[in-house]
C-alpha cells in the first residue's frame, strides 16, 4: 500500500527470497527476509510487522507451525502463505491456521502485490498509527521508544512491560494467550515466569490506571484481555 507497510518474508530458498524481498522493496514495501521458521518467530516477536508471507515447506520450522504460533501472538496480523504444492489439503490446513491468503508457486509478482495490497485494504489496524504508535484511551504507546504517555504525563517502560503491552494492543478486545505470552517475551512457559508475569501485567494495571475505560482482565484457563471502551 505504502513504504510504511512493513513486510516479514520468510521463505527458505536462497534465490527466491532474495528475488521477492529486492521486489518487494522496489515496490516500496518495508521488506525484511527470514530462511527458516524459527528465524522468522524471531523476528516477529521483536519488530513489527504488518503483512507476513509464509513459506510453508521450511527447516527448523514450517509454516503452518509458524502461523499458528504467531496467531496465538497477534489474532489480526495478515498472512500469506507460498507453497509449492496444490494439494487441497494444504490449502483447507492453511486456511485452518489463520491464512489469509494461499499462492502456488510459480507465481507472477505483479498478482502477489495485487494480493498484498487486496488483504491489507480488509484488515484491521489495531488502533496503530502509522508511525507504529498504538492509541489506548488517553494514551499513547510508542513500542520503539518504550514509552506510555498522556497530554500531561510520560512513562518509561521496562523492556518486559512494553513487549508485553505491545502483544495486549495487537490482540485488543480478544484474548492473549498466556502460553504463548510467556514463549514470546520469556522464552519458556515455566511456573516461575508465569509468576512473574502476573507481576508486570499489574504494573501495566498501574500505569494504566489513570484511564478508568481501560481495563486488563484475567481470561480465566486462556490468559489476558486488553478492553477499551
Amino acid at each position: 500500500m505504502n513504504n510504511s507497510t512493513k513486510i516479514l518474508l520468510v521463505e527458505d530458498d536462497p534465490n527466491l527470497g532474495l528475488l521477492l524481498s529486492e521486489y518487494l522493496n522496489a515496490k516500496g514495501f518495508d521488506c525484511t527476509l527470514k530462511i527458516n521458521g524459527q528465524e522468522g518467530y524471531d523476528a516477529f516477536v521483536k519488530h513489527s510487522f504488518d503483512f507476513l508471507i509464509f513459506d510453508v515447506m521450511m527447516p527448523i520450522k514450517d509454516g503452518f507451525t509458524l502461523a499458528k504460533e504467531v496467531r496465538g501472538l497477534d489474532k489480526n496480523i495478515p498472512i500469506l502463505f507460498l507453497t509449492a504444492k496444490s494439494l487441497k489439503e494444504d490449502t483447507l490446513k492453511g486456511f485452518n491456521v489463520g491464512a489469509d491468503d494461499y499462492m502456488t508457486k510459480p507465481f507472477s509478482m505483479e498478482e502477489l502485490i495485487a494480493r498484498i495490497n487486496a488483504i491489507l485494504r480488509r484488515v484491521p489496524n489495531n488502533s496503530e498509527t502509522e508511525d507504529g504508535v498504538y492509541e489506548i484511551g488517553i494514551f499513547k504507546f510508542n513500542p520503539q521508544l518504550q514509552m506510555l504517555s498522556t497530554k500531561d504525563t510520560e512513562t518509561k517502560l521496562t523492556t518486559k512491560e512494553n513487549e508485553l503491552l505491545k502483544l495486549l494492543c495487537k490482540n485488543k478486545n480478544g484474548v492473549l494467550e498466556r502460553n504463548d505470552a510467556l514463549k514470546a517475551v520469556w522464552g519458556d512457559d515455566n511456573y516461575f515466569n508465569g509468576r512473574s508475569m502476573d507481576v508486570y501485567i499489574a504494573k501495566l494495571r498501574k500505569h494504566l490506571k489513570l484511564d478508568n475505560t481501560i481495563e486488563i482482565i484475567n481470561v480465566h484457563g486462556k490468559g489476558f484481555k486488553l478492553l477499551t471502551k
